[in-house]
């Protein structure tokens, strides 16, 4: 019979596992949370920072159009004073449009941008995904079996002498005996 092999740290063994069932846990919240701020990003950005600076954009415009006609009036009107302050007016509300219009296109810049930077990221945490939803479970899973395994074999013990031995010794004793009773019986001797 094979040589009995020397376990000796099942409890390394468990204890591993448990550890590795930790990182399962934290490194799955970890890359969801990457994940969700990317979203969320990408969300401020394509929506809610866009729709804003369409909106300002829009209401800008509007006030642009409603100091030019002011302009126009003042102008029509020849009153010298009105018409500076409706060139000022109109000047900061073309400022106002040219600020919306350049926060859009930084907008859409930074849209471009973070695509370009998160996408390869994203690619590579789908790897990392696969490998905590699928691979890691499976490890653990077999980390587990191979505990149990190895506990059910250390609880298998070797062949003791003990155990078939007292019938053999029983046995030659009782032949001893008889046979000794036959020698008595003939008088000792056997020739």
């Amino acid at each position: 019979m094979a040589e009995r092999a020397q376990v000796t740290s099942v409890e390394a063994i468990e204890a591993f596992r448990a550890r590795l069932i930790v990182y399962l846990t934290k490194a799955r919240a970890a890359v969801e949370e990457a994940s969700a701020e990317v979203s969320r990003t990408r969300q401020w950005l394509e929506v809610d920072q866009r729709r804003y600076w369409e909106d300002q954009l829009r209401l800008r415009r509007k006030k642009l159009e409603r100091a030019q006609d002011e302009l126009s009036s003042a102008r029509l009107s020849t009153l010298q004073d009105a018409t500076g302050a409706q060139q000022m007016a109109v000047r900061k509300a073309r400022e106002a449009v040219y600020e919306a219009e350049a926060k859009l296109n930084l907008l859409k810049r930074w849209d471009h941008e973070l695509e370009n930077r998160a996408e390869p990221l994203l690619r590579q945490t789908i790897h990392l995904q696969h490998a905590l939803n699928n691979d890691l479970p499976k490890a653990i899973a077999y980390l587990a079996q191979t505990v149990k395994t190895l506990d059910e074999y250390s609880g298998i013990q070797a062949p003791r002498s003990s155990g078939p031995a007292p019938e053999r010794s029983e046995n030659l004793s009782n032949e001893n005996s008889a046979a000794s009773d036959a020698n008595d019986s003939s008088g000792g001797n056997l020739e």
